[in-house]
């Protein structure tokens, strides 16, 4: 994705809902079927994490997240809420991050400044692709030969409206399952009891007429400020 610009005033705001620890430990579960609203009864194993919103002005909508791995992969659980879908396009690889979306960075090994970047829409559609950040000259892949065995299982749902573009809603919740199939050639993969990632998460809604977005770490420049992501312990 293009960098998203995080306004130098961002950098003082919400400093009480900043997360105190920068260190997100993980569970380890069973694998479990996709289902968009967190159906599976493994996710009681995960706590909230909220994700503080970078915005002085504006209504706080709140965003937050849950986190699971298991032998083939790591789990996520993002709700969202909201007040408009903000979002029309309807096939995978497309330019997500312009309008309401969720991603996540995952940097397993620090040696190399090269990441997996996932974001989902509130219709359902993907973009996952690796990054390679020098000094800040981005250059990103998408999978070639997408494969079975190393597709992500995604799904979301909608809370108080349709799941069409311009809905009036009260939120969204995405589900979603990355392989380590998928993050290959990535180093440090697959995590065991004791691995260390660095990470971050995010949110971006376009309702009105200015972007509001959400981090789990904040960072300084834009989303791919790396040296700004926390960390997440596989337990």
């Amino acid at each position: 994705m293009p960098i998203i610009n995080i306004d130098r005033k961002f950098q003082t705001m919400h400093l009480r809902d900043e997360p105190k620890d920068d260190c997100l430990e993980i569970n380890k579960i069973n694998d479990f079927e996709i289902t968009g609203v967190g159906a599976s009864e493994e996710w009681e194993k995960a706590e909230w994490t909220i994700i503080p919103h970078r915005q002085i002005a504006g209504e706080g909508l709140k965003t937050k997240v849950k986190i699971l791995y298991s032998e083939s992969g790591i789990y996520f659980l993002f709700h969202c809420e909201d007040k408009k879908l903000t979002a029309t396009m309807n096939e995978d690889f497309m330019d997500l991050w312009t309008e309401d979306v969720v991603e996540v960075f995952l940097w397993p090994d620090e040696a190399f400044p090269v990441y997996f970047e996932y974001e989902i829409s509130p219709l359902n559609y993907e973009l996952p692709i690796i990054v390679s950040n020098e000094n800040g000259d981005l250059v990103r892949w998408q999978p070639f030969h997408y494969d079975q065995n190393r597709r992500t299982r995604h799904a979301t749902s909608i809370e108080g409206g349709s799941k069409e573009s311009n809905a009036i809603i009260k939120g969204w919740i995405a589900e979603f399952f990355i392989p380590y199939t998928l993050l290959r050639p990535l180093n440090n993969i697959p995590p065991q009891s004791g691995t260390k990632w660095r990470a971050n998460f995010y949110r971006v809604d376009y309702d009105g007429t200015e972007k509001k977005s959400w981090s789990w770490k904040l960072t300084t420049k834009t989303f791919h400020d790396y040296e700004k992501f926390g960390i997440i312990l596989f337990k």
